[in-house]
């Protein structure tokens, strides 16, 4: 369970936990005396493509068979393997804050000395600094961050301290301990060699199946021919109780039990629609343009006309619940509500916020950082027919969403992990409910995953091995 805590203002996250509990274990045969046995694992030769000859590499897909069980005619004495993975905890591991809020108060009481503000409402100012003129200007974007700010600060204040009281009392959460922090190891993150939102745009050179309507390709025990046509133009479904593996460029990944996915960008997304399959929540993280993204040229992101091209109408179900994560940019905040929301017949029903923290109960960054705010917003919409449909299964009763719920959690530090939603849905979903998420990087039992780094964190190099005997 990832739940720690469930008040009144909301809820308390296990993030790692919640991964842990996934089913990663791998059921694999140990070689036998005879070479030219068989084993439960199955390569197929890649699909060569200039582009992909280009990298010196060719993709291959391998399925690691999870229930089949060891032939006495053909196998003779050998045995299986049941080889579990957990999520590197370090990846966890935030002790104190990113920005501590003695270095904050510094730097904000050195620069009112040096350049005094009278209030923040005030626009601009300027300042003779020897013969040079300075102007400080807060713009109209700042001026509404400062406002909504304002506005929520309470609610994140004396929420997010009855949830971390609770987490203190309970061990949950911890105090810092002085000793434990200067011993702590700086952590090294695995390395992105794999570049796959790269090798998506790369399968648009493939040869074209015209949009055919493929079935989903389903990771069996039995022998299955696959080439990257059928890695790029397919879900790709794992139905079985037990962990698969992937690999893709001549990099590992586990693929969850019960669990589903499709890498490719948004160009191609019609082996999703092409499943004929409507989804009951969708969870959408678009990769949001700011400076910072352009600066950086590390990470692709898309435009507001580009976002509202995301078929959300075509995939969502009658009274689909729609919720997407949204940064603390007023500009993106009031496009989700006034353009994207509308244009998908979405009607807004509540406003979450997600707020990060230590492991000892801190903010990540001071509350009132005029630069980075410890909390990000989920703005939550159910799509609303011009007639009324009925729930497939009228039986079941959803509660109403609650506005201004939060979600207090330790993140992960790989940039954009953000904390599974699963359980604290769950009381307002059918116990049925198909469930989709948009720009993901991970996957999870339950779910289909749609984005070109889809894999991202289902990577080895995030998880480690303990392997043991059946």
């Amino acid at each position: 369970m990832s739940v720690v805590h469930q008040l009144s203002p909301g809820w308390l996250l296990d993030h790692l936990s919640f991964i842990n509990n996934i089913n990663y274990q791998l059921h694999q045969h140990e070689p036998c005396c005879s070479k030219n046995e068989p084993t439960s694992s199955v390569h197929v030769d890649a699909l060569q493509m200039d582009s992909l000859i280009s990298l010196g590499t060719s993709a291959t897909f391998i399925a690691f068979d999870s229930t089949t069980k060891p032939d006495n005619e053909n196998r003779g004495n050998c045995e299986i393997f049941i080889q579990k993975y957990v999520f590197r905890s370090e990846l966890f591991n935030v002790t104190k804050p990113y920005i501590t809020p003695a270095v904050h108060k510094e730097c904000r009481q050195r620069k009112e000395k040096e350049d005094p503000v009278d209030g923040v409402k005030e626009e601009s100012r300027i300042s003779i600094i020897g013969k040079k003129r300075k102007r400080c200007v807060f713009n109209q974007g700042e001026l509404d961050a400062m406002e909504y700010h304002t506005k929520i600060r309470g609610l994140i204040l004396d929420g997010s301290s009855e949830l971390i009281q609770e987490g203190l009392k309970s061990g949950f959460l911890h105090p810092l301990s002085e000793n434990w922090d200067k011993c702590s190891d700086p952590i090294t993150l695995p390395l992105d060699t794999c570049n796959l939102s790269e090798l998506c745009a790369m399968a648009k050179h493939l040869p074209s199946l015209n949009e055919m309507e493929l079935q989903a390709l389903r990771l069996m025990e039995e022998d299955v021919s696959v080439t990257e046509q059928d890695l790029f133009s397919r879900v790709v479904e794992n139905n079985s109780s037990f962990t698969k593996m992937i690999t893709l460029m001549g990099q590992k990944y586990l693929v969850p039990p019960k669990s589903s996915f499709l890498l490719s960008d948004i160009s191609c997304m019609h082996p999703l629609l092409n499943c004929r399959k409507t989804y009951d929540v969708i969870v959408i993280d678009p990769p949001w343009q700011n400076k910072s993204v352009k600066r950086s040229n590390r990470y692709s992101y898309l435009s507001p006309l580009q976002i509202k091209q995301i078929p959300v109408p075509k995939l969502a179900a009658p009274n689909c619940l729609v919720i997407t994560w949204v940064t603390n940019r007023q500009k993106h905040l009031r496009f989700v509500k006034e353009e994207l929301y509308p244009s998908w017949s979405v009607e807004i029903v509540a406003e979450w916020h997600w707020v990060k923290i230590t492991s000892s109960g801190e903010f990540v960054f001071p509350l009132d950082s005029p630069h980075k705010k410890p909390y990000e917003g989920l703005i939550l919409g159910r799509v609303r027919e011009k007639t009324a449909v009925p729930l497939r299964n009228e039986d079941v009763k959803v509660l109403p969403i609650p506005d201004h719920k939060l979600i207090v959690s330790v993140p992960c530090t790989l940039h954009s992990h953000k904390p599974p939603l699963a359980e604290v849905l769950k009381d307002y979903i059918k116990p049925d409910g198909e469930c989709l998420e948009l720009f993901a990087r991970n996957l999870q039992p339950g779910w289909t995953s749609w984005g070109n780094e889809v894999l991202k964190f289902q990577h080895m190099d995030y998880f480690v091995a303990l392997q043991s005997r059946s």
